[in-house]
């Protein structure tokens, strides 16, 4: 079965942008995929500390928690990752973990081995989710700049968004249906291309 990774990026594990990538997942499901949900504030991480190990081997020195996600992400066929916006960025456990994919990046780039195969990377493709309390222009700017160039690391190509601003009046998303609706529709319309992408000409 083609396979959906969810990436909560959010300290909050029942907050409002895990409720919204629930409802992402909850319709990537729907649409025929199998699901798994990587919550990053309960992995036991460090920060990338540029040994460059990763620059001759397909994975890192540091024995961590970062270790079994690798084939993880190699492996799955598409992905969601969501978060809020802090400080104009993104949570410092997400960069962390986004910042030791040099794992993928080295292989891509330097060695020019990368660590997705070819026949995968043709219908990979990532949804991103976020949510921000402030509602001003470019709030999102510096998030998608980090995020699409995690994207492009691990050969998941940004296809599409949900950005959602103002979350300090709205406060609970259970109380916007609308919204919640609308993650639902993004997952389903992932899973659904994804699922139409293995379909025999």
């Amino acid at each position: 079965m083609l396979k959906i990774i969810g990436i909560l990026g959010s300290p909050l594990p029942d907050g409002n942008t895990a409720l919204l990538l629930d409802k992402a997942l909850e319709g990537a499901k729907a649409a025929g995929c199998e699901v798994e949900l990587i919550d990053v504030i309960t992995l036991d991480i460090q920060s990338c500390q540029e040994i460059y190990y990763c620059k001759d081997h397909n994975t890192c020195i540091l024995n961590d928690d970062m270790i079994p996600i690798y084939p993880k992400v190699a492996a799955l066929d598409s992905l969601i990752l969501a978060t809020p916006i802090m400080t104009m960025g993104i949570p410092g456990h997400l960069k962390s973990f986004i910042d030791r994919f040099q794992v993928f990046y080295m292989a891509k780039y330097f060695r020019n081995e990368p660590l997705v195969s070819p026949d995968l990377k043709k219908r990979r493709k990532s949804l991103f989710i976020s949510i921000s309390g402030m509602d001003i222009p470019g709030v999102f700017n510096g998030a998608k700049q980090t995020i699409k160039a995690f994207f492009d690391i691990i050969d998941s190509p940004y296809h599409d968004e949900l950005l959602i601003s103002g979350m300090d009046q709205i406060k609970d998303i259970t109380t916007r249906p609308d919204l919640l609706n609308n993650a639902y529709a993004k997952g389903f319309a992932l899973g659904a291309s994804l699922m139409e992408s293995r379909q025999p000409d």
